[in-house]
């Protein structure tokens, strides 16, 4: 393992010595155990698109694990403004640090990032292409809420379309033999390209109270307008969707619901406090998840 631009640039067997190892490191994440398992190491963090959980957990992570973080999160700033290409401006940053995080709006990106650094890249999003430490990050949060993360009907909402995490979540989870209701408006339904490759039962919805009865897990993201290249088309579907809790009163009492947040409306407020909401807890485990991640690419245990 070198590089982790997709998801499937890891086995199953690497998932599962990830999230082992995450769970290990969940009271260095707390602040409650330490580590020096990457004293000396540098992450380079590559913004070229705003990002809140993935830069500071990552950041987080470096840091409760002894190691340092250079980097930027405003592209303006850098000598991308001047026309620097990023193959150079990757080589370039490869030199000064043992792994690199990028984040890119253009699809492909991370791949192309990869074939052109000397350390280890992660891919922290690309465009609407993968997000494969996001969908670490899920997966350990699915068995921390389920105790399992195999055998679960999974239902993913929202947009589905431009979506990366339900694209990388989609995929991890067909490895681990889980079942897929994909409900969007028919504009933002999952791509071909990824349902495809799917090695697992799935179906396509509309409408959340087709499936809601039977999920144990509903992963809800965002309309992203930013997405879209016209935005007469986002204000269609703006608002096709709003779990609250009364529409829960039909969930099972063990659903758990996910999201990769930022949240705008897709979610009421008023879910925050019932059982089901695990998008939080999710978000903390961000840390520990890639804390681990970041040992087996480029540090060891301590």
């Amino acid at each position: 393992m070198k590089h982790v631009v997709s998801i499937s640039d890891l086995s199953k067997k690497q998932i599962l010595s990830i999230l082992k190892r995450a769970k290990e490191l969940v009271p260095v994440a707390k602040g409650k155990k330490k580590s020096k398992s990457l004293d000396g190491k540098i992450l380079a963090t590559c913004f070229f698109e705003p990002s809140t959980r993935t830069r500071l957990s990552f950041e987080t992570a470096m840091q409760r694990l002894g190691g340092t973080c250079i980097g930027f999160a405003d592209p303006s700033a850098t000598s991308h403004l001047k026309g620097e290409t990023l193959v150079d401006g990757i080589r370039m940053v490869a030199g000064y640090a043992d792994a690199v995080l990028l984040r890119h709006p253009q699809e492909g990106s991370a791949r192309l990032a990869s074939e052109n650094s000397e350390v280890p890249l992660i891919n922290g999003g690309d465009g609407a292409g993968q997000h494969p430490t996001q969908t670490l990050l899920d997966l350990f949060t699915i068995n921390e809420e389920m105790g399992k993360m195999e055998g679960l009907n999974v239902g993913m909402l929202g947009d589905l379309r431009y979506g990366r995490t339900v694209h990388s979540l989609s995929h991890a989870l067909a490895k681990f033999n889980n079942k897929l209701s994909f409900i969007s408006p028919d504009s933002l339904s999952m791509p071909s390209y990824v349902t495809d490759d799917l090695s697992c039962e799935w179906s396509s919805h509309n409408s959340i109270e087709d499936v809601l009865n039977d999920l144990d897990i509903l992963y809800v993201t965002r309309i992203q307008k930013e997405r879209f290249p016209d935005l007469e088309e986002y204000k269609k579907v703006a608002s096709a969707y709003i779990i609250d809790s009364d529409l829960l009163k039909n969930a099972k009492s063990s659903m758990r619901i996910l999201h990769p947040l930022p949240r705008v409306t897709e979610i009421s407020t008023d879910v925050d406090d019932t059982k089901h909401a695990a998008y939080f807890r999710q978000a903390f485990n961000g840390v520990p998840v890639r804390m681990a991640l970041l040992e087996q690419l480029i540090g060891g245990k301590k």
